[in-house]
């Protein structure tokens, strides 16, 4: 054997030693992100009534402030999940969580609501890379399936639990602060991340550098998106069948169809309208639809009637949500556990099924409901949604390949929110119908028979909130009947089978050469 035999042979050795990462400090890292972009969802409404009085302006205006922020997120969601598979997860999430942060600190210095505006969609942008990112870290990091389907129902158990602990975080920032502390307090977590990031997030090697972005499928399906986010934010306001609706929706629909026709001839399309033939992944997404509209529409009631009909404040309203979110931690791992030895249908249309009686729970809401009457359905709730969320989420990335990983994500993350939004928007609608479908009942069936004008505002009020109590109990019977669908179309999902690349180079592909 010759030198240059043992030089090469050496080299070669070299480059095939790894250092791979423990992966639960990965799955730690990605949730620290996960939580700060959740936070920022919810805690920066708490702020708006702070922001009106500072800029002098509107309630409507100011509802631009979480609309701008929305839109450009659900825009970006599928091109950061693109970007993620041919350039590196890695690289994408660690400037993402740096020009949030960077972002976060200009937004509290904001002097109107136009550079307000501005920043919370420039928010929202960067924001939108950490979703599709993560998953696809954890996805590609957890070489086992058992041991990936618990850490994705932890990752998805920590967004959850940011929802819940936005007011209990913005409440006291903003009575010992001001509403800008809402975005001063990202730049600690956002550097904690960030070091976290560079110090425990491994490489990802770019599936693709060669071919070129789908820049006409990116642009149409944002124009699509942005529409449809707009109608659904906006419609109750403006009118559900006024013209700037009626307009949406045709924006909507033509740009729609203008995707689907380049995405079929697209060598690389920004999405892969394949992954839509999957009936496993096309299920989930049905599945994830439901679920999270369900969740997020009665997620959406609950401190409105907390607030309104029993005089609780924003702060002991959040504290309703602890044991829903820690029941969450729970029940995800427990989710994981269970997959090893149920069949996936069963297990996710047992969840559907405890979460949506756990919805029904509400139904008998009244004036004299306790803080517990709203704690237990809570926690029924979250147990079925952390034992169905682990195994579904984890079905959808085993049952792609690698390399579209990031974009899966995207696409199911993008569905959870238009979800979420077509769920406030359809149960807010649904409220304020059956609500004056009640008053209407009630006035019918009442007989007065000392009609002074005392006694007729006295009835007349009293009638108005029977109604809306009334329409709350009939709200959440509907949005458990949605949920219940859900448990018949859990029975028809089947055992994704992980894919061959990826089980051949998952631990290769996050190492760190």
């Amino acid at each position: 054997m010759d030198i240059y035999q043992i030089i090469d042979m050496r080299v070669t050795a070299k480059e095939n030693q790894t250092e791979t990462h423990d992966p639960w400090i990965v799955l730690v890292t990605v949730m620290v992100g996960t939580l700060l972009i959740g936070l920022d969802r919810t805690v920066v409404n708490l702020g708006l009534p702070g922001m009106i009085s500072d800029f002098g302006i509107t309630v409507s205006s100011a509802g631009w402030i979480a609309t701008s922020y929305i839109i450009s997120n659900a825009v970006f969601v599928p091109v950061f999940g693109k970007l993620g598979d041919k350039l590196g997860n890695r690289v994408i999430y660690l400037w993402a969580f740096i020009g949030f942060t960077v972002v976060s600190v200009a937004a509290g210095l904001a002097w109107n609501l136009t550079s307000m505006i501005f920043f919370r969609a420039i928010q929202g942008l960067v924001g939108a890379a950490i979703y599709p990112t993560a998953m696809a870290l954890i996805a590609k990091t957890f070489d086992d399936p058992a041991a990936r389907t618990q850490a994705l129902g932890i990752w998805s158990a920590s967004f959850a639990v940011s929802a819940v602990l936005g007011p209990l975080i913005g409440g006291p920032l903003i009575d010992n602060f001001s509403w800008r502390w809402l975005f001063y307090i990202n730049l600690p977590v956002g550097i904690l991340g960030i070091l976290m990031t560079l110090w425990y997030l491994p490489q990802d090697k770019p599936v693709d550098t060669k071919t070129g972005f789908d820049y006409k499928g990116s642009m149409t399906l944002a124009v699509a998106l942005s529409s449809l986010v707009l109608v659904l934010e906006k419609g109750r306001e403006l009118g559900w069948l006024s013209w700037e609706s009626i307009l949406a929706y045709a924006i909507v629909v033509a740009f729609s169809i203008l995707f689907y026709r380049i995405e079929r001839r697209e060598d690389d399309p920004v999405v892969d309208l394949k992954l839509f033939t999957n009936p496993i992944y096309s299920n989930i997404l049905l599945l994830s639809f439901i679920t999270f509209g369900g969740m997020m529409g009665a997620m959406f009631l609950i401190p409105v009637f907390a607030q309104t009909y029993l005089g609780l404040d924003a702060t002991h309203t959040g504290f309703l949500f602890i044991p829903m979110a820690l029941t969450m931690f729970i029940a995800a791992p427990l989710g994981g556990l269970l997959s090893r030895i149920m069949p996936l249908r069963y297990l996710v249309s047992a969840g559907m099924a405890i979460g949506a009686f756990g919805i029904y729970l509400f139904s008998g809401l009244d004036v004299k409901t306790t803080s517990l009457d709203l704690m237990l359905p809570l926690i029924v709730f979250a147990t079925g949604l952390g034992l169905g969320m682990a195994p579904m989420t984890a079905a959808a990335t085993n049952s792609v390949p690698t390399n579209e990983v990031g974009v899966s994500s995207a696409v199911l993350n993008l569905v959870r929110n238009i979800a979420g939004a077509v769920g406030i928007a359809f149960f807010s609608t649904i409220l304020a119908n059956i609500i004056e479908s009640n008053v209407l009942q009630l006035g019918q069936d009442t007989v007065i028979n000392a009609p002074s004008p005392a006694v007729l505002q006295e009835v007349t009020a009293l009638i108005i909130l029977k109604a809306q109590i009334m329409a709350y109990g009939e709200v959440f019977v509907i949005a458990a009947g949605i949920m219940a669908i859900g448990v018949f179309v859990a029975l028809f999902l089947r055992e994704p089978k992980l894919p061959e690349a990826r089980a051949k180079n998952a631990s290769a592909a996050l190492a760190i050469h």
